[in-house]
């Protein structure tokens, strides 16, 4: 019978990766505490290293998003108050007058 592949979760690879980059331990120490092989250990340090920088770089990308987000919400309340304004000007107008 074979053996069947184990899957780690994103956390506990990144959990392992950040161990391993810190550098108070060996990789194979870390490594045999978590019982999978050094070079995982490293895929997973370089992985880490590798996209830190995203991690900062998406709070600005979702700042954005979310301020385009609120600026269409806004351009679609004024239009929709601009008709308002027009529809009551039209219905009060012959009244005003």
């Amino acid at each position: 019978m074979s053996k069947k592949r184990r899957t780690f979760s994103p956390e506990f690879k990144a959990q392992v990766g950040l161990e391993a980059l810190k550098g108070v331990e060996p990789v194979h120490v870390i490594a045999a505490r978590h019982k999978v092989h050094p070079v995982q250990v490293s895929q997973w340090k370089k992985e880490v290293s590798e996209r830190l920088p995203e991690v900062f770089g998406q709070k600005a990308d979702r700042d954005a998003t979310e301020a385009i987000l609120r600026e269409k919400e806004l351009f679609e309340e004024i239009g929709r108050l601009k008709m308002e304004l027009e529809w009551l000007k039209k219905k009060v107008g012959p009244l005003g007058e």
